[in-house]
Order: structure tokens, then C-alpha cells, then sequence
């Protein structure tokens, strides 16, 4: 019922990207940490996501992770699981019983899956084309990647959420967007990553760290750059895509 792609940028940033026609996908299939992702899907199995990124994080191998859960787990041919462990390593499970079309990709930078796919193009799609646009900014690449595997049919029944994690060295995400009911939740992730264009990524310059614990606790430099941004995207005859409206007088 979903297919994801979990990757690695070249600055260290770890993406989890995930589309279906199922309700809050982005809420129900992806666990990231700072060092980490798993993604649970098809009868997806939350306790694979917790403890498989506690255990990732603690310093386990993705492999051995997900052959243990596998084997205990009763339900294994009806689950579809990948992760990524803290050296950049991938595994993946598909069971037998997951619904055609389902499979998995993992590759040496990214690893993507599916179940409930048009057809194994789906992923390839996906996989193809996180390679071929890595000059693209990390979630934009990961929004294209996906919208490649949806241009080959995608979810076979159709479009309904849409989810995208990013994560930059820290147990909290640097970015999380979520399209949980949406007749096109992927162009929907993209307008929502133009919109944080305008403030969130200025203010998230700003945003304490383990390492800064304060981080930046003024405004100094946010509300420059805000204004800058507003300016180059007025320059350039871009109107703001927010929905934002202000308080009624």
C-alpha cells in the first residue's frame, strides 16, 4: 500500500521520503534519528520502527536488526521493512505475503520499497531517479525520486498522503512535512517545501543543536535573511504559495 525511499546526502543529512493511498502514511512509516532510518510498511509493524532505530543507533548493523525482527515476528509475510544503520549501511525485507506488485531496492547510497505498486518499475523509477538529480537540493531530489516512481503508477489504488523527514545529526528532525488526506500529496510535500523557502529554513539557521544548546536566541540574522528571500522571490515575479491568512481585525 506504499512505497519509500530512505537516503543519505552527501553533507550527512539522512532523508525518509513515503507515499500511499493510506491515511497519515508520514506518520505511521517512518523513524529517523540522527544517525538512522527504518521505514515499517505494508501491515506495518511499529515496534520494528522503535526498536530498530534504538538499536541502529546503538550501534547494530541494519542486517542483523532486521533479521531479528523478522524471525521473531509472526506476522513477517505480511510486513515490508528497510533501514539504514549509522555507517550508511542498507537492508531491506519484503514478505512473501505482501501484495503484488512489492519489492525493494537498496543501492549504496539509498534504499527504496514498495508493496501495492503498479510494478517493479515503480522503485526502479524511484531509485533511477534519486541517482540522476543529485545536483538538486536533498528534498527536492528525494520529492523527485518519488514523483518518477508515481509517474509509473505509483500505489496501484491511487493517491492519499504523502510524508518527508529529513534529519541533520540530530535526534530531532530538521524538517517534517506531512500531506495526510490529498488528491496529489506529493506536488502538495512540494509546495510545502517552497513555502519553507519564505521563513522555516531561515529560522531553522537558528535552532539550538546537542553541540549549541542555545543555539541562535535572538533574531539577529533571521530576519534579514527573511526579508532577503521575500525580495529575490518578489524580484523574480514568484508569488508566495503559503495558505497563511492573517487574523481578521
Amino acid at each position: 500500500m506504499t512505497y519509500s525511499l530512505i537516503a543519505k546526502d552527501t553533507d550527512g543529512s539522512i532523508g525518509l521520503i513515503v507515499a500511499s493511498r493510506f491515511f497519515a502514511c508520514g506518520a505511521v512509516v517512518p523513524f529517523v534519528s540522527g544517525s538512522v532510518a527504518v521505514a515499517s510498511q505494508a501491515f506495518c509493524n511499529p515496534v520494528w520502527g522503535t526498536e530498530g532505530r534504538a538499536r541502529l543507533d546503538a550501534g547494530e548493523t541494519a542486517e542483523e536488526v532486521l533479521q531479528d525482527l523478522v524471525a521473531r515476528d509472526a506476522g513477517r509475510d505480511i510486513r515490508q521493512a528497510h533501514m539504514m544503520d549509522a555507517q550508511g549501511r542498507f537492508a531491506a525485507h519484503t514478505g512473501a505475503g505482501c501484495v503484488d506488485w512489492a519489492g525493494h531496492r537498496v543501492g549504496d547510497a539509498h534504499s527504496v520499497a514498495g508493496n501495492m505498486l503498479a510494478g517493479a518499475r515503480v522503485i526502479d523509477a524511484v531509485s533511477e531517479a534519486y541517482l540522476a538529480n543529485a545536483t538538486l537540493p536533498f528534498a527536492e531530489r528525494l520529492i523527485a525520486a518519488m514523483v518518477a516512481g508515481e509517474a509509473e503508477g505509483g500505489d496501484k489504488r491511487g493517491r492519499q498522503a504523502a510524508g518527508l523527514i529529513i534529519h541533520r545529526g540530530e535526534a530531532h528532525p530538521w524538517l517534517d512535512l506531512r500531506a495526510d488526506d490529498h488528491a496529489n500529496p506529493l506536488a502538495e510535500l512540494a509546495r510545502l517545501w517552497d513555502v519553507a523557502q519564505e521563513r522555516y529554513v531561515h529560522f531553522a539557521k537558528g535552532m539550538p543543536s546537542s553541540a549549541r544548546f542555545s543555539g541562535v536566541p535572538t533574531r539577529d540574522g533571521i530576519d534579514a535573511d527573511i526579508a532577503a528571500a521575500d525580495a529575490r522571490r518578489k524580484a523574480e515575479n514568484r508569488p508566495s504559495r503559503s495558505n497563511a491568512t492573517p487574523l481578521e481585525p
